[in-house]
């Protein structure tokens, strides 16, 4: 399976009295999220199903990156991919729709850093996973550890 990390693009800043689960996506975080996914298009990228938090900054990151790259299917919302999850709880997740080829996740920091060294099996890894920065990782084990092969990583100032 080829799993996708997609970090919601760059949010807002958050007003007082309103919730952090409410920040909208900036402009300018729109259009460096269509710049990478237009990179990850011409990479190959599909995903045959897109898992997100419900956080409105990364569903609205979900459905920018079902535009760029034609996935026509509904997005799952999960709450595995809020902030505060673990790397269990979204494998957990994942494992369900482990006959699925392509699964992308939308989700946050720092969350998506421990998920990736979870996937690749290293616990001691550290990533600056950007905003909008998208990771492909292929598993090729459906264990309760995963064997994960980082193929690439994509960051706004890469696209």
């Amino acid at each position: 399976m080829q799993i996708y990390l997609l970090r919601h693009g760059i949010a807002e800043d958050g007003k007082p009295g309103s919730r952090d689960a409410d920040r909208a996506l900036a402009p300018e975080g729109k259009r460096k999220l269509r710049e990478v996914l237009r990179h990850a298009k011409a990479a190959g990228a599909s995903p045959s199903l897109i898992l997100t938090s419900p956080y409105k900054r990364a569903l609205e990151t979900a459905e920018i990156a079902a535009s760029v790259l034609e996935y026509s299917a509904g997005l799952l919302h999960t709450s595995s991919l809020e902030p505060g999850s673990s790397p269990v709880a979204v494998w957990d997740e994942v494992r369900v729709h482990k006959d699925e080829k392509a699964v992308m996740l939308v989700g946050h920091e720092p969350l998506f850093s421990a998920v990736t060294a979870f996937l690749l099996n290293t616990a001691a890894l550290q990533i600056d996973f950007k905003k909008g920065a998208l990771v492909r990782i292929d598993v090729t084990s459906f264990g309760a550890q995963p064997y994960g092969v980082l193929k690439w990583m994509m960051t706004a100032k890469l696209a």
